[in-house]
């Protein structure tokens, strides 16, 4: 069973929220991070991104960076745009975009249920990106950005989630990137907190939905501290900031694919050979096993022949069969975590992001049907790891709403 409590959040005063709140530091390159933040000296970026005030040919992983991200958070502190709660609380964090919404719970999550396999993975981390968020927490002292959590839903949690909505008031509600509106909800009742705590300790596992990354740094950085100081339990360090969705209201995007280099001369003769392909007018994927593909100004359908596709839960999956069929074998593509020849696109930017790609000079781009969130649990109550990019979750968590101090 897992352990998800309350905690003294760092938050943005009132009426800076809109200007506080940004996207995640992991969604944008430092220029995309410098122009949202050049004319807004309260956004989160000045803390996530700190190389946006230094100068532009800075590594953004130097000691600098890091140290410029304490400044920043210290600034935002001493002028009162965060404040820190005197109480533990929890938060309810609402979302909601074309209609859809989804509501988490913001607490704390134990490093010892990451530890232990309560928390569960379905990819692997690259270690450099571990290190940047280990150097980004010690800088700061604080889990600055949370880790998005899934559970099976459970009807106790949600029916008092529901009411507790029902019968409050937002502290913060505004509406941001993409159209998304979100609302947050400080939940101050110590007997509703205790409860929800109490109801999390019947549940028997989390899944990471996005964050990977942020979690093995978070609990790398606790577990040092634990060392260090002789394991107090009721330390923060070992707690990390993550924000808990139950797995109906979740929905994954498309996460597409764009090849940077030509085509061989014999790619659709070999593509022929394991899959069923067929020119179409621009659409996105309708159903599992169908990928599309768009070269040289046209969109193509690609349907892997039977023999093709495998039983295994985890390569049977469409970007695996992707992957092992045709990025591999027919474009060299053979370790797209490292490769500089691929590029990840978000399925939010759409088929026309795909186009413009091809056409300013790509060989390939692939559209690519997302795999569903009962995939995901399987693959993780399996051990088993996804291919490298395989979902994208949107709505996205804004960052700079909470920070966890670690001590």
């Amino acid at each position: 069973m897992v352990i998800v409590k309350a905690f003294k959040a760092i938050r943005p005063r009132e009426d800076l929220v809109e200007k506080v709140a940004t996207l995640p530091y992991d969604v944008l390159s430092s220029n995309e991070a410098r122009v949202l933040s050049a004319d807004n000296p309260y956004s989160y970026l000045h803390i996530d991104k700190a190389e946006v005030d230094l100068p532009v040919d800075i590594d953004s992983h130097s000691e600098a960076v890091y140290q410029q991200a304490a400044t920043a958070l210290k600034d935002f502190l001493e002028a009162g745009w965060l404040k820190k709660e005197d109480e533990d609380r929890l938060y309810l964090y609402e979302l909601t975009m074309n209609g859809r919404t989804q509501t988490g719970i913001v607490g704390c999550t134990s490093i010892s249920d990451y530890e232990n396999g309560k928390i569960k993975r379905h990819e692997l981390t690259l270690p450099e990106k571990e290190q940047d968020r280990i150097n980004h927490f010690e800088a700061t002292n604080c889990n600055t950005s949370p880790i998005f959590l899934a559970y099976h839903e459970k009807y106790e949690i949600q029916a008092l989630v529901s009411e507790w909505k029902q019968s409050h008031e937002p502290i913060y509600d505004f509406t941001s990137f993409y159209g998304v509106a979100h609302r947050i909800y400080l939940v101050d009742d110590n007997d509703v907190v205790e409860q929800l705590e109490q109801y999390f300790s019947q549940v028997s596992a989390l899944y990471i939905a996005d964050g990977h990354h942020r979690s093995a740094s978070a609990f790398r950085v606790g577990a040092k501290r634990r060392a260090a100081e002789n394991d107090d339990e009721n330390a923060e360090y070992n707690y990390f900031l993550s924000v808990i969705f139950p797995d109906n209201e979740l929905e994954i995007l498309d996460y597409n694919r764009v090849i940077k280099t030509a085509l061989p001369q014999d790619f659709w003769e070999k593509v022929a050979e394991k899959f069923y392909f067929e020119k179409i007018e621009r659409s996105i994927p309708q159903k599992t096993h169908e990928i599309h593909a768009f070269s040289n100004h046209q969109w193509f359908r690609l349907t892997p022949k039977n023999e093709f596709i495998p039983t295994d839960e985890v390569e049977a999956l469409d970007v695996a069969i992707l992957q092992n069929e045709i990025l591999a074998p027919l474009l060299e593509i053979d370790n797209p975590k490292t490769n500089p020849n691929i590029k990840f696109v978000g399925g939010i930017r759409g088929l026309l992001a795909l186009e413009d790609e091809v056409n300013a000079g790509a060989g390939i781009a692939f559209a690519l049907y997302p795999p569903t969130m009962a995939d995901l649990l399987a693959v993780a109550d399996a051990g088993k790891i996804m291919p490298p990019k395989s979902t994208w979750f949107e709505p996205k968590l804004l960052s700079g709403l909470f920070l966890h101090e670690l001590s």
